[in-house]
């Protein structure tokens, strides 16, 4: 089927984010007196907005995570992401292959519109993604697993939930891009893939990508 909109997730998708933010999630809230191995953080956190970490937290021990959880966090993140943050390998020339075809794309990702433009700027994905093609979990209130981020990018960008496909890498994304009526496409290169359940299709390695999109 030939899609009227591709719409990516952000981290791990289009940036190699995850390990890195993992990382320092499970450390940070260690360091604040809630065991948590990067293991733990991969299996809760991954794909989930911010409120998400907080919800959780609270749930499980009945403590609030500091004020500035958040501001910490982005800075230690943003600071690592200077140092260590590459493009997902094969998503460049994916995006080359998209433009050259007329194909509509955009990102729809949990993290905040700052932490995708210091992400984009850092791997120069920046180049193909003005703030026309960008939706946050900001932009909705409810982050993954709801559809509700989703929708909205299909609606700012004109297109029918049907007419859409996913490119997601984390369950709970799958399971949002199931609820809006959109396919998803599971990508595997750090997900197992029985963790991806209901998924359209399956792919390992971003260079199938676009081939897999015609």
């Amino acid at each position: 089927m030939r899609y009227d909109l591709v719409i990516f997730d952000n981290d791990g998708v289009l940036v190699d984010s995850e390990p890195i933010s993992n990382r320092l999630l499970a450390a940070y809230l260690t360091e604040l007196g809630h065991p948590t191995s990067y293991e733990d953080s991969l299996r809760d956190y991954m794909g989930a907005a911010m409120h998400r970490v907080h919800d959780f937290v609270l749930e499980r021990t009945g403590e609030r995570l500091p004020d500035d959880f958040d501001d910490v966090f982005h800075a230690r993140v943003f600071a690592a992401f200077q140092r260590e943050l590459k493009p997902v390998p094969g998503v460049v020339e994916m995006l080359e292959k998209l433009a050259a075809d007329g194909t509509p794309y955009c990102v729809a990702s949990s993290g905040s519109h700052e932490r995708i433009r210091v992400g984009h700027r850092t791997t120069g994905l920046d180049r193909w993604f003005d703030d026309a093609r960008i939706f946050s979990s900001q932009d909705v209130g409810r982050g993954k697993p709801a559809p509700d981020l989703f929708l909205y990018a299909a609606e700012r960008m004109g297109v029918a939930p049907g007419r859409c496909v996913v490119v997601e890498d984390s369950p709970l994304g799958v399971r949002a891009a199931l609820a809006a009526g959109m396919d998803v496409y599971g990508f595997t290169a750090m997900t197992p893939a029985d963790r991806l359940d209901g998924a359209t299709r399956l792919f390992p390695d971003m260079t199938e990508l676009a081939d897999l999109l015609v």
